[in-house]
């Protein structure tokens, strides 16, 4: 894995705690050891993400820190797709029509798989 792909990797991590998380249970979420999550947090500070927290604390990315648009790994895609198509089927109408936009977007800005 790359550095970059490991600090967004790490961003999305601090993105699911709304509480501060230690760094030993985001290392082990980023698979990373404790020293390489230390360098990456403060790389990602110097950055200006508003990650706030301390070792032996814990860290907590604050609300409105706002990620550039990023590409959805295969499996995120298949589970937006298999909840979306669920939704559209056994919701009521309304939430129904909702799911089947939200498919057609995804469909409209996924790249198309090489023939």
């Amino acid at each position: 894995m790359s550095r970059s792909e490991r600090l967004l990797q790490l961003l999305q991590a601090l993105r699911r705690y709304r509480h501060p998380v230690s760094g030993r249970v985001l290392a082990q979420d980023v698979g990373v050891s404790i020293r390489t999550l230390y360098r990456d947090i403060a790389s990602l500070q110097a950055q200006g993400a508003q990650i706030e927290g301390e070792a032996g604390v814990g860290y907590v990315l604050r609300p409105g820190f706002m990620l550039p648009p990023l590409m959805f790994s295969p499996e995120e895609i298949e589970a937006l797709v298999l909840g979306s198509r669920w939704v559209a089927r056994r919701a009521d109408d309304r939430l129904g029509a909702a799911a089947s936009d939200a498919l057609a977007k995804i469909a409209a800005v996924i790249p198309s798989e090489p023939s």
